[in-house]
């Protein structure tokens, strides 16, 4: 196991989750609540927002679980395919129809977050 790797990959998604946690939450529900949408669909979309929130403190968790308990090394294997996945999703989505998603940084976070993971292993 490459224990720094490991726990690069777990900062960079702990920072990530509190980016998008803190600051994404505020600008993206600031015009989610500002628009015409129902309630409901205002409601689901920060739900939706924080289901990514969740999704990289569990990736960074884990990551510094497995660099300090290296014998559980095969969780990290989901985190690598997660991220990896979407990672592509965001490309793929940004180079059909959406480019506005390239210049997010969802799809470097997670890219990065998967390449670290694998190279800690």
């Amino acid at each position: 196991m490459e224990f720094w790797f490991l726990i690069a990959g777990s900062v960079l998604s702990f920072v990530g989750m509190l980016f998008h946690g803190i600051l994404g939450q505020q600008k993206y529900m600031g015009n989610i609540n500002n628009s015409e949408l129902q309630s409901l669909t205002k409601s689901l979309s920060l739900v939706s927002w924080h289901i990514f929130t969740i999704f990289l403190f569990v990736s960074s968790v884990t990551l510094i679980y497995v660099a300090f308990y290296p014998a559980l090394y095969i969780v990290v294997y989901p985190v690598i395919g997660i991220n990896l996945l979407g990672s592509i999703l965001f490309v793929f989505l940004g180079l059909n129809g959406h480019k506005h998603l390239l210049s997010m940084p969802g799809a470097y976070l997670m890219g990065f977050t998967a390449l670290l993971a694998y190279l800690g292993l």
